[in-house]
Order: C-alpha cells, then structure tokens, then sequence
C-alpha cells in the first residue's frame, strides 16, 4: 500500500528528545523551543511563538487583534474549521466569499465588497502552500484600517515575492501537525509582525501572566496580569521538530522533487483535457506541501478513489466547504455566489506526499491514474 501520508522524520528526533529530557526542563521554553524561534525568525524575519497547534495560533491572533462578539471576519469557506473556530470562539461573525478556481486560495477581488463598518479582518488562507494575492489584499487592509491574519498552516518555507507567507499581514499562523512538512505531532507558531504585540502575546501565551519576563530575568516575579490561556508546548515536542527544521532545505527539495515528478508525470492527461494541475502564481515560490489533481466532477473523483485504493493507492479530498456546514450556517454567511468554492472542493483529490517519497511510487501513482482515464 503507498500511504497518502507518513509523518516526516530525519533521525535526530530521539537525541534531541533524550537532551531535552537530560536538561531537566521538558515543560515549555526550553533550549529547543528557544531553537525553533530562532530558526523561525531567521527564516520569516518575525516575532515567533511555538503553540500547541496552528488552532492555538489562530485563537491568539484572533486575541491579540481584539475580536469582540459582533465583528465580523472575512474568510475564504475552503479551509479547515480552525480558521473560522479561532474567530467564532471570540463571538465574530463570519464572512465567507468565494475562491479562485486556478488556486483554491480566496478570491482577492471580491474581499471589499463583503466589507461592512463591522469587519474587523481578513483571513487569507494559503492553499497547499501557494500564497494569496498579498498585495491587494494588504491594500485592501490598509484601505479600510482592517487586520490581515495569515492562516499559513500549509505554508513553512513558501514566499510571496520573496516573503515568507505569515509575515506579511499583522499575523501568521503555522501548523507544525503530523501531516504537515514538518512536524512536532501537535504544534505550530504564531507570526508577529509588530514589536510591539510581542509582550501581549508573551502573557496570552502564558496563561495571562508575565512570566516570560520573569524567566528573562527583568522582573523578580511573575503575577496575572491579563485573560490568556496554556498555548506553549512542551519542549519535547520542540525537540523534535527542531531536528527537521535542521534539514529544512533538504525536506524541501525532496517535497519539490516529488512535486515536478507528480506534474510531469501527468501533464499529457491535463493536455488532453482529462484534469486539471495545480497552478503556481508567478511570484509565488510554495513548498510542495501536496500535490492534487481536479477530475471532471464529485462522480468521477469518487471512481478514482475507488479505483487507486482497489490498486493499493491511499489518495484523499480535502475540506468540505463551511458555509455548507451546520455550524458555518450559525455562525456565518457566504456573500456574493458561489460558483467555485463547492465546484472545485468537489473535483479535487489529493495524492501522495511525504518527505522520502519514492520515486517509484509515483511513477506508479501516475501510471495507475493515466490508465484509469485511459479506459
């Protein structure tokens, strides 16, 4: 059986792990989480926080940016419940509008007229690590004094002319899950991108209290100073992702390989008509956090699930739309037509994609879905 997904893991994990336990200090901030900070910042030239996962992040830009019940929040309704959940939590109402079908991400031209004097952010969600349409989305945020949250879950080493995706808003929010390109089991990271939010989102993080402050020496003690929450993870977990993002690079290409592997492999379908690839952007550089395919409908998608499990193939479709769903019915609204965002979710499947995939998997992937459509 190809597996859709196997967890990435380079070989230091228990070493570093076995450190973190040797240093007597496995509960959060630790040597290892001070090391993925550093790698972060390094890498998104931000203020970054390790959380417990790309949901804690989201629920703490959604603090840090003062949601408050009545507001609403515009979002694409392609993403995962997390997006809308960190938002919903804090009372917001949210604001869906349609994707483009090129990328899957949120269409950036249709975000100002879901604007009213209650929209308090945009949250651009970053697509299989393809980044958005920044620049107008930031104009669009700058035009109408609104907070731009970066969900760039699936985005960790992907730019935007240059940037990396999560640096560009207020906020960015990365997931560190097991399916992601790097893992910590649970986890992710907030991006700040303001000096100023760093402090507030050091006490949010610790549940309400300074005690950051007070581990970096600058006061003698540490009290609750503000509403906050547990967000930081165990530096165990920490020491284990710090030994992938050690060979981030040589993830990366891996990932890239298999990608171009995938799309070469099956451009002669989408020339003749039978799907559709994915698309890159021109200024867009992603991370190959997975690769899809778009069948013609939700029908023939399902034959071809069907038919590359029955051939010992694991392959997936990905999110449901949430405007569709009984709590985006309660706590949301689609504005303007849908006329991608349930179309395209329901033509895209999702193939294998891991770090050590082997090529041979592919080319039998690929020659498994040629001959499928070829009959």
């Amino acid at each position: 059986m190809i597996k859709f997904n196997i967890p990435p893991y380079v070989g230091k994990e228990e070493e570093y792990i076995h450190k973190a336990i040797m240093n007597q200090k496995i509960c959060g901030d630790g040597e290892f989480t001070k090391k993925c900070h550093e790698w972060l910042k390094e890498k998104t030239n931000s203020y970054p926080l390790l959380t417990t996962s790309c949901t804690h992040s989201l629920e703490m830009a959604a603090l840090l940016s003062n949601i408050k019940p009545g507001d609403e929040v515009i979002m694409p309704a392609f993403t995962f419940v997390s997006t809308a959940d960190a938002f919903v939590l804090r009372g917001a109402k949210i604001i869906f509008v349609d994707i483009r079908p090129d990328t899957m991400n949120i269409d950036e031209n249709l975000i100002e007229q879901a604007i009213t004097d209650k929209t308090k952010a945009i949250v651009p969600v970053h697509y299989a690590g393809v980044a958005c349409e920044m620049d107008k989305i930031m104009e669009i945020a700058k035009k109408h004094n609104l907070i731009v949250i970066e969900d760039a879950a699936q985005g960790v080493m992907s730019t935007y002319k240059g940037k990396a995706l999560g640096s560009i808003g207020d906020f960015g929010c990365y997931s560190f899950h097991e399916t992601k390109n790097y893992s910590m089991g649970e986890g992710g990271a907030i991006l700040i991108n303001d000096k100023n939010k760093v402090e507030e989102a050091e006490i949010i993080r610790e549940k309400g209290t300074n005690r950051s402050k007070f581990l970096r020496g600058q006061i003698d003690k540490y009290t609750w100073v503000a509403a906050g929450s547990s967000y930081l993870p165990s530096d165990i977990n920490a020491a284990y992702l710090y030994a992938q993002l050690e060979k981030a690079n040589e993830i990366n290409e891996n990932r890239l390989d298999s990608w171009n592997r995938y799309y070469n492999g099956l451009k002669e379908l989408e020339k003749e008509g039978y799907i559709r690839l994915p698309y890159i952007p021109e200024g867009c550089c992603h991370n190959a956090h997975m690769f899809y395919i778009k069948a013609k409908d939700i029908d023939e998608r399902q034959r071809l699930i069907e038919y590359l499990k029955k051939n010992d193939v694991s392959s997936a479709f990905h999110y449901i739309p949430l405007h569709t769903a009984p709590a985006g019915k309660k706590y949301g609204v689609f504005v303007g037509e849908d006329i991608y965002t349930t179309k395209e979710s329901e033509r895209l499947l999702r193939l294998p994609m891991y770090y050590g995939l082997e090529k041979e998997n592919i080319d039998r992937t690929c020659h498994l879905i040629k001959k499928f459509y070829k009959k």
